[in-house]
C-alpha cells in the first residue's frame, strides 16, 4: 500500500490559493472549516453512522435521527407541515405505502409531468460517512432528476446504507447490482453551490438549495 505525502510545492500553492481568498469580496465557502484544526473528513473514535451526520451537517445538509419508520413518517410529516409545503413528491413506492397506511396524504407519487414540486423524496443507494456525501444511481426510481431538478431534496436511508468512503459505496452497489450495474452513479454533497454569477455566492442554482437526510436506526 502506498502512501502519498503532500509536496512542499503543492502547500505551497494552497497557501498562495487560501490567502487570495482570504482578500477576495467572495465569501468563502463554508469558512468555518479554516477555524478549526479537526480535517472535515475524519474524527476519531465515532461511528460512520455519526461521522456522516457531522460532516453532511458541516457541508449545509439538515439531518434528522429516527429510530424507526414511525419516527421517519413523523418528522417528515412535521417538516413538511412546518416548511407549509403544498406540492411534495415521493419517488419510493415503499414510503408512498407507509404513508398510505397511516392514512396521512402529504405525499404525491412522483411524476416527471410535474415540475412546479417544491420537494422530491428519494431513497438513495449509500450515505458516505467520510464526506458526508449522498450516493444516488439511475437505478432508483428518479435517481437521475431528484439530485439536480427540484428545490428541496429530502434523501431518506437506513443503518446498512452507512459506509465510511467512496468506494465502499461503490462496492455496496455491486452487491446489490451484480454485473447489472446501474448506467449513472452520481454522488451529491451537500446543496448546490456557485460563485459563476457575478462572483457572488449563490446556493440552489445547478441543483437544490436545501437538502435534507432522514437516516432510521434500523436495517
Amino acid at each position: 500500500m502506498h502512501t502519498f505525502k503532500t509536496s512542499i510545492a503543492r502547500e505551497n500553492i494552497l497557501g498562495k490559493i487560501r490567502k487570495g481568498l482570504s482578500g477576495s469580496p467572495i465569501p468563502m465557502p463554508f469558512p468555518e472549516v479554516d477555524k478549526t484544526t479537526d480535517d472535515i473528513y475524519t474524527s476519531i473514535n465515532v461511528s460512520d453512522e455519526e461521522l456522516f451526520a457531522e460532516n453532511f451537517i458541516k457541508i449545509g445538509g439538515k439531518y434528522f435521527f429516527c429510530e424507526n419508520e414511525q419516527e421517519l413518517i413523523d418528522n417528515i410529516t412535521i417538516l413538511v407541515e412546518n416548511k407549509g409545503w403544498n406540492l411534495v413528491l415521493c419517488a419510493d413506492q415503499r414510503l408512498l405505502k407507509l404513508f398510505q397506511n397511516n392514512k396521512i396524504d402529504i405525499l404525491i407519487p412522483a411524476n416527471p409531468h410535474i415540475e412546479n414540486a417544491e420537494a422530491c423524496i428519494t431513497s438513495c443507494e449509500a450515505l458516505i460517512a467520510r464526506t458526508g456525501s449522498i450516493m444516488v444511481s439511475s437505478k432508483q426510481n428518479f435517481g437521475r432528476t431528484s439530485p439536480v431538478f427540484y428545490p428541496i431534496h429530502i434523501v431518506f436511508a437506513y443503518l446498512n446504507q452507512v459506509v465510511n468512503d467512496i468506494g465502499d459505496g461503490f462496492n455496496l452497489i455491486k452487491k446489490k447490482y451484480g454485473s447489472d450495474m446501474p448506467s449513472m452513479i452520481s454522488i451529491a454533497t451537500g446543496p448546490s453551490r456557485t460563485a459563476d454569477i457575478e462572483k457572488t455566492l449563490v446556493v440552489g442554482v445547478h441543483g437544490p438549495k436545501e437538502v435534507y437526510c432522514f437516516f432510521i436506526n434500523v436495517e
